[in-house]
């Protein structure tokens, strides 16, 4: 039973889950609490982020342009992402050189104006993908079988150009048993 007091009213002072607002002691004031540090904002917005989901809307945009470029074996298709845009004809010649496809691989290059993806995938089409994308910023990623396997992020494009022959022969010619 909850205690009374001598007017009938009930006690609560003494209940731990009653905040009267009284205190015993004077309290001081708190120091004021030390500043996020800059940028902080910026990485709370990533918290909720999901990445399962982004990781299969990349994924799946590389099967998306492959399915529109329609690439046969030996070859390459170009799709332009910016009709007014495109990187120059004898660069991209110069990389389709570079990065000579396999007989039984295709690729699509997907001219975006300032820089270029070259996607290649082997047979069947989608089972291993392999995307440079060229420019300022290159990069190398793979996916097998759905799962992103492997990323490399380069100096320039001659770095990406060095080493992209390596990488096709490494993740198309190679038995993916094996790995």
């Amino acid at each position: 039973m909850a205690e009374q007091r001598r007017d009938g009213a009930p006690a609560v002072e003494n209940r731990w889950w009653v905040d009267t607002g009284k205190t015993d002691e004077r309290t001081r004031p708190s120091a004021p609490a030390a500043r996020a540090p800059v940028g902080s904002r910026f990485f709370d917005i990533g918290y909720a982020f999901d990445q399962e989901g982004a990781r299969t809307r990349l994924s799946d945009i590389n099967l998306k342009f492959l399915e529109e470029a329609r690439p046969v074996p030996g070859q390459w298709t170009t799709l332009r992402m910016v009709p007014a845009e495109s990187v120059p004809a004898a660069q991209i010649e110069r990389i389709k050189r570079h990065l000579a496809l396999p007989p039984d691989a295709r690729g699509v290059i997907v001219d975006s104006g300032r820089s270029a993806r070259f996607i290649i995938t082997g047979d069947p089409v989608g089972e291993r993908v392999l995307e440079f994308t060229l420019g300022e910023e290159s990069s190398f990623d793979c996916w097998v079988r759905g799962d992103w396997v492997h990323e490399d992020l380069f100096r320039n494009v001659e770095d990406a150009l060095r080493k992209a022959g390596p990488y096709v022969r490494h993740y198309l010619g190679s038995n993916i048993e094996r790995w």
